[in-house]
């Protein structure tokens, strides 16, 4: 099997065409007709991740996030970026990335955070415009706990579900939460839609200082991490590698790249 049908297989379920304009999604290194022998799903390439792809004789990297998002003047080993690319390129390792396409869909990182915590009735948060009604598509997912729950109660199952060490919110506007709205990742430009389709609180990442005022509703902003959001992606990679028979091993990397600890 080449890393082009590997490739094929996430593309059926997450077609590079939807990811947003900026991204860098598809093949970052290597030859797509390369024969994979291996492949190490991770949520970023790092000089530990391509280590243990050697290591375990994984020939192909799938990543969430591209390891190229910019243009490179120069790979002479002056920072990692560099040192990574060029140990890909004499390692013959292929490198693809799945990114905003794998967080547009409705079972991709929106959708993992919306079934871990248990949400109903999901439905994309902020749909593309060009979308097909019957295959919405977009960014975060919105819907409803089964029943309302405590809100200090909601928080503290909201850590147990994603391992998290802390949790920052803003204000508790409100003593129960019923509806709930999520984004993977970076998801502060979603907030005013969270609020505007009733969200009693909103989960994501890389919420800034002043993103925790009030808005024009009682919605609670929470920043559970960048990378805790995002990291249960790599089960739905299995899960979508899974449904063909591959002729290789899948391995899921061992090593956190998360770049932010708490003391």
């Amino acid at each position: 099997m080449t890393a082009r049908e590997v490739a094929a297989v996430l593309e059926a379920w997450a077609p590079l065409s939807i990811q947003e304009s900026w991204d860098n999604a598809g093949f970052c290194i290597g030859l797509p007709q390369t024969e994979v022998k291996g492949v190490l799903l991770c949520l970023d390439v790092n000089l530990a991740v391509v280590e243990e792809a050697l290591q375990v004789g994984a020939n192909m990297i799938i990543s969430h996030h591209p390891l190229i998002f910019q243009g490179l003047k120069q790979i002479c080993g002056q920072n990692e970026l560099a040192r990574v690319v060029a140990k890909a390129i004499q390692h013959d390792l292929v490198l693809y990335a799945a990114h905003t396409n794998a967080d547009k869909v409705s079972s991709g990182v929106s959708g993992q955070m919306a079934d871990l915590l248990g949400l109903v009735e999901q439905e994309i948060l902020r749909p593309d415009e060009q979308a097909d009604a019957a295959s919405p598509i977009g960014l975060g997912i919105i819907g409803n706990l089964s029943g309302p729950e405590e809100v200090r109660s909601f928080l503290l199952r909201v850590k147990q579900c994603f391992a998290l060490s802390c949790l920052r919110t803003g204000p508790l506007h409100t003593a129960q939460i019923r509806r709930v709205a999520v984004c993977g990742g970076s998801g502060s430009s979603l907030i005013a839609q969270a609020q505007k389709r009733g969200a009693d609180i909103f989960l994501s990442g890389d919420i800034s200082y002043h993103h925790f005022f009030p808005g024009e509703g009682p919605m609670i902003v929470a920043d559970m991490g960048h990378y805790e959001s995002e990291i249960g992606i790599i089960g739905r990679f299995v899960q979508v590698l899974s449904e063909k028979n591959l002729t290789f091993a899948v391995h899921t990397t061992r090593h956190s790249a998360n770049p932010v600890h708490y003391f």
